[in-house]
């Protein structure tokens, strides 16, 4: 089994892709910005995160309906350099709720918001498990 990627429903599907691409600096797979599906890659890895429009889904899990409440997910991102990164991406319009701070004695984290609320986790490893 290999996971082909982590995907978001999302309401407002311009303003995520935007958050992702240009905030976060992903690269779309296929520049689709108004949806209804779009995957993101991140510089290393296989894995990738992609949107998809919650109401286009809902047409076939119907118990979803049009609107999320409360948290679904948590995005994580590893990045090598946690303080650069945050730096870079609060430039840009992010703006982070926690960090960066450390949260073991293994890695230190930070946590933002995309525009739907889905909560995003950037990771610094600082020891590698043994």
């Amino acid at each position: 089994m290999e996971l082909a990627q982590v995907r978001l429903l999302v309401t407002d599907f311009a303003a995520c892709y935007r958050f992702y691409a240009e905030v976060l600096g992903l690269k779309p797979q296929s520049g689709a910005a108004e949806g209804p599906y779009e995957k993101f890659s991140p510089s290393l890895g296989s894995a990738g995160i992609a949107l998809q429009d919650r109401a286009m889904m809902a047409q076939v899990l119907v118990e979803l309906g049009d609107l999320a409440t409360g948290h679904r997910s948590l995005v994580v991102l590893r990045v090598d350099d946690l303080d650069g990164y945050c730096g870079q991406i609060t430039a840009r319009g992010a703006e982070l709720v926690h960090g960066p701070a450390p949260m073991t004695d293994r890695m230190r984290v930070a946590h933002l918001k995309d525009p739907e609320g889905n909560v995003v986790e950037l990771q610094e490893w600082l020891l590698l498990r043994g």
